[in-house]
């Protein structure tokens, strides 16, 4: 069965493909039947480069193109078909961690906005309290507490009679006297 698959050319860390229609069965670094064009997802605009014609005689004889292949060509437009195939394999022990995941951060997301939303009912019943606070502060009416003229005369008359004390520095110059 012949298969249009990637074929890994470039340089390390620098992948370019080619489009290359080769049997199934056979390794995707050996000889293949046609290139049928040139794949670049590193570039800025992923450069995708195809042989329309030649790819569409080929998949007409029956070849098959790989997952990621396929989906390319959809994207291309060579393919008229819109859904896309699955082209990575997840493991159920993967898959049950992602779910995990996936239900961890809605639950996050719902202890956030629920968070929130107490905030805001809090400064909404603060800012109310306030009001109400300010409201009965003005029609309450003014009252002037006075302080009484007493006290300061007599704190000034503790701190006149309290006995002054020397300090040795006074009392080593009487004496030098």
């Amino acid at each position: 069965m012949l298969r249009i698959r990637l074929q890994r050319i470039g340089r390390k860390n620098n992948p370019v493909y080619r489009l290359v229609i080769s049997e199934r069965a056979k390794d995707t670094q050996g000889r293949s039947l046609e290139i049928l064009g040139k794949y670049d997802p590193v570039s800025t605009d992923k450069k995708l480069i195809l042989e329309e014609d030649r790819i569409k005689y080929w998949i007409g004889n029956g070849a098959q193109p790989s997952n990621t292949v396929y989906n390319l060509l959809v994207k291309a437009g060579v393919i008229e078909d819109k859904k896309k195939k699955k082209s990575v394999a997840i493991t159920k022990k993967r898959g049950a961690k992602l779910t995990d995941k996936k239900a961890k951060a809605e639950e996050d997301k719902k202890a956030k906005a629920e968070a929130k939303k107490q905030a805001e009912e809090e400064a909404k019943a603060k800012a109310a309290e306030e009001a109400a606070a300010a409201k009965a502060e003005k029609e309450a009416p003014a009252e002037v507490v006075e302080a009484p003229a007493e006290d300061a005369p007599k704190e000034e008359e503790k701190k006149a009679e309290a006995p002054v004390e020397e300090t040795p520095k006074e009392e080593a110059k009487e004496a030098k006297e």
